[in-house]
């Protein structure tokens, strides 16, 4: 393999790492095992610290397909709390506010996935990287500023109840670039007349590529001690 000219790397990212600590691990342990100083590594599509699965990383000539690779299609599954919401979405912040779940049955929240099926539009969170005014709107959330988020379109392909236990719902999602599945949670929340928040989110595709084809991050020394070097 040639990292210096380009290579594409899948990893499976851990619990609690942000993808900038991730492309910035590879990085130093591809230096260090090359000999080399610098190295030119990006990454096709963030994850939240709290979310785990698939982060497709470039290195040199390759960092140039990026935009290509995040264009892909994606999988979620993700773990969704009725009845609660924080301000963040998920549990990167503590819960603001409950609302009842007893009108909710199974029937209800699959008919009310179907309604998120297709080209639809969303508000991104205030907890994310898109930026307002050239500043990133999860800096400005965090100072307590009242931030206005324009609604995006997206696609949902596919939306399925993997399993219902109230107040806890786990869904599957096959979504276009630019979905928030955390925003997605709130959506569904406000559709069944509840709060509600993510509590665990695994990315398991991105275009043709799943978990399964992923290197942890534990086995990143031993692959990069097997493989050969052009």
């Amino acid at each position: 393999m040639d990292f210096i000219e380009g290579e594409i790397l899948y990893i499976d990212k851990p619990l609690h790492w942000t993808s900038f600590r991730v492309v910035g691990v590879v990085r130093a342990k591809l230096c260090r095992r090359l000999g080399i100083k610098k190295l030119k590594v990006g990454h096709a599509g963030t994850l939240d610290p709290l979310a785990t699965g698939v982060m497709i990383l470039c290195t040199g000539k390759k960092t140039k397909l990026i935009e290509s690779l995040q264009a892909g299609t994606k999988e979620y599954i993700a773990q969704v709390r009725l009845g609660a919401t924080t301000p963040s979405f998920d549990l990167e912040t503590a819960v603001d506010a409950e609302y009842p779940t007893v009108h909710i049955s199974r029937e209800m929240v699959e008919e009310v996935l179907q309604r998120f099926t297709g080209t639809i539009e969303q508000v991104p969170p205030v907890f994310s990287a898109v930026k307002v005014d050239g500043k990133r709107a999860y800096e400005l959330a965090r100072k307590n500023k009242d931030i206005e988020l324009k609604p995006k379109l997206l696609v949902i392909d596919n939306i399925e109840l993997i399993s219902y236990n109230m107040p806890d719902i786990t869904i599957r999602v096959v979504c276009s670039k630019g979905t928030y599945i955390r925003a997605l949670a709130r959506d569904i929340g406000t559709a069944l007349h509840t709060g509600a928040h993510l509590t665990g989110l695994r990315r398991t595709k991105v275009g043709d590529i799943t978990v399964d084809d992923c290197l942890t991050m534990d086995d990143m020394d031993r692959f990069l001690e097997q493989i050969k070097y052009n």
